[in-house]
């Protein structure tokens, strides 16, 4: 709370478990979670929360009536040179209120499978990509060969960069998005939030 928005949360048993669970699902590589319970039940606080553990930074879109494909790219490209070219950990928070476009899940889907986003880049835009991050590929044992540097490039892409997808059960969305883009289930984790236990109920109200 001192470095980021504040958060007043109760850190019931019940929460602690769900940290513990994000926390492993996104230190793994290529580690992605979903994170599926009704709106309030703290799956974006607990994300927020997991991220600081493993410090990475959290990084959400900010969506308006203007916000597009060109926007959403614009935002992927920004993490994929935060993960791939520096090296940092990103934890990429994303709500199903946020998608105001289906096609966002094509990219997604890319992302969650593979990490490999075929038209995120323009060719120049790839090929600076590639030039700064040449030395870095050839200490770590890969040739300089554009290809193989790429292949780097998506290896720390799978490393650092994470998603933590928090959509609700609630309506049929949810089902026709996983049978539409099969990564959402089958390159994820996913961690239902249930009801509250009663126990989290007493923590809190007390």
């Amino acid at each position: 709370n001192e470095t980021n928005a504040v958060m007043n949360l109760v850190l019931f048993t019940d929460a602690v478990l769900h940290v513990a669970r994000i926390v492993r699902i996104v230190k793994q590589t290529a580690g992605h979670a979903l994170l599926v319970g009704v709106g309030g039940s703290g799956k974006q606080s607990l994300a927020r929360l997991a991220a600081h553990i493993c410090l990475y930074s959290v990084v959400q879109i900010t969506v308006n009536q203007h916000y597009g494909m060109n926007d959403f790219k614009t935002d992927l490209v920004s993490m994929f040179n935060k993960a791939g070219v520096k090296g940092e950990g990103v934890l990429f928070l994303l709500t199903d209120t946020q998608i105001n476009n289906e096609k966002f899940f094509i990219y997604i889907n890319d992302l969650l499978s593979s990490g490999n986003i075929p038209d995120l880049y323009t060719r120049d835009e790839k090929e600076s990509v590639i030039n700064s991050i040449t030395t870095k590929a050839k200490s770590a044992g890969f040739s300089q060969e554009p290809a193989e540097v790429w292949k780097f490039f998506i290896k720390r892409i799978r490393q650092n960069l994470h998603m933590a997808l928090c959509f609700s059960p609630m309506g049929g969305s949810l089902r026709t998005r996983a049978r539409r883009f099969p990564a959402l289930a089958s390159c994820t984790v996913i961690d239902w939030f249930q009801p509250w236990p009663e126990q989290a109920l007493f923590s809190v109200g007390k």
